[in-house]
């Protein structure tokens, strides 16, 4: 996925921000929270950073072209680093993506969610 893939993707699910930070990664957010990094790659590829179930983790983990995210795995958390297309095509990552805002979303206080109407309820 190229870099202007990935930000104009992100750029379209809701309520998001972007920032450049970290060295120059491109970061997403929802409610102020990470969703998603990119940067950081070694060679042509993006590398990708994103959040994910723990039954995913465990899972992708162990699949070429992906990694336990640097420096947030190593802390508990569930977040994956895609380095290259071995194992997951872009529309497998758009997928991750999406999933990641989800669930970075639904950990925000209600009250927030409700005034990003992320949470009509």
């Amino acid at each position: 996925m190229k870099l202007e893939t990935y930000n104009a993707f992100c750029a379209g699910l809701p309520q998001t921000t972007h920032v450049v930070q970290w060295g120059g990664a491109h970061v997403w957010k929802v409610g102020g929270k990470v969703f998603a990094i990119a940067g950081w790659s070694r060679g042509d590829e993006l590398a990708v950073t994103f959040k994910v179930s723990d039954l995913a983790f465990d899972i992708l983990r162990e699949q070429q072209g992906l990694r336990p995210a640097p420096y947030l795995a190593s802390r508990g958390m569930s977040w994956i680093q895609r380095v290259n297309a071995e194992t997951m095509d872009d529309e497998a990552l758009k997928d991750y993506l999406r999933e990641s805002h989800r669930l970075v979303a639904a950990k925000l206080t209600r009250k927030l969610r409700r005034e990003l109407g992320l949470d009509p309820g």
